[in-house]
């Protein structure tokens, strides 16, 4: 129904103005939200029980790998195209540029949300009780959404409702609620995501040993290592050369 809805609203807007086209933007950010918020709901958790299963029960073939880094690269693209429609309609902020800006920015997501999928799977194996853990990190992410005052939903329930969807998403990556500078904001979340997922495989060495001579334990490891450095040098280089600057089309336009 939102994807007829917004094809609807394309053809009207190609025969009209300027209000019509800025609706037609907003509601195409509505729906890249609510396909991201599926994705994080519904796939995320799917993706954690099958690398578990693999990591635990030894269950794995070429297909469930390739099915995996589908999935994985389904998960970051759902934010950045929800990025892209964010700053599509924040009329005080420039567009996202394509091409390399938006690979570099792409393979950010994907070096990061990854290795925080697979601690998360860790920390699981090493004891159910870890989801009490995980809990806590969502309230967390909660909490800030309340404390930033989000106002996305027209009424106070669904307003909560949306804030708890975003502490889910900050569980896996960064999440800029209103589009604004957070640059302090993502300095402290991916410091403190970095060593929760590097503590994850040396809590499981201290408290499973018999973990150390399974085929995984060192290929994980290493992974994790590395895709957080990667992830973080995507990071500091899309946002050090590739990030637009300077006025927002308004200003520009005014």
């Amino acid at each position: 129904m939102w994807y007829l809805h917004l094809l609807t609203k394309r053809f009207r807007g190609l025969r009209s103005g300027q209000e019509e086209q800025s609706q037609l933007i907003g509601l195409a950010t509505d729906l890249s939200m609510l396909r991201m918020f599926e994705t994080f709901l519904e796939s995320i958790p799917q993706l954690i029980l099958q690398a578990y299963i693999i990591l635990e029960h030894n269950h794995r073939s070429n297909l469930q790998y390739i099915s995996m880094a589908l999935s994985f690269l389904t998960i970051a693209w759902a934010t950045v195209d929800y990025r892209r429609c964010l700053r599509q309609s924040l009329t005080h902020l420039n567009n996202m540029p394509s091409g390399i800006p938006t690979v570099v920015y792409l393979s950010y997501k994907i070096f990061t949300i990854t290795p925080r999928i697979l601690s998360l799977t860790l920390f699981i194996m090493l004891s159910t009780f870890s989801i009490v853990t995980m809990a806590c990190i969502w309230l967390l992410g909660t909490i800030w959404a309340f404390l930033e005052e989000t106002s996305f939903c027209t009424s106070r329930a669904l307003e909560h409702l949306y804030r708890a969807v975003v502490g889910v998403i900050l569980m896996f990556t960064f999440f800029n609620i209103k589009g604004e500078n957070t640059r302090v904001h993502m300095t402290m979340y991916y410091f403190l995501n970095v060593c929760h997922n590097l503590a994850a495989p040396v809590l499981l060495f201290l408290l499973k040993p018999e973990s150390e001579r399974t085929d995984y334990f060192l290929p994980i490891i290493f992974f994790i290592l590395v895709s957080n450095l990667m992830g973080l040098g995507f990071l500091g280089l899309y946002y050090s050369l590739l990030h637009p600057r300077g006025p927002g089309r308004e200003e520009m336009e005014c």
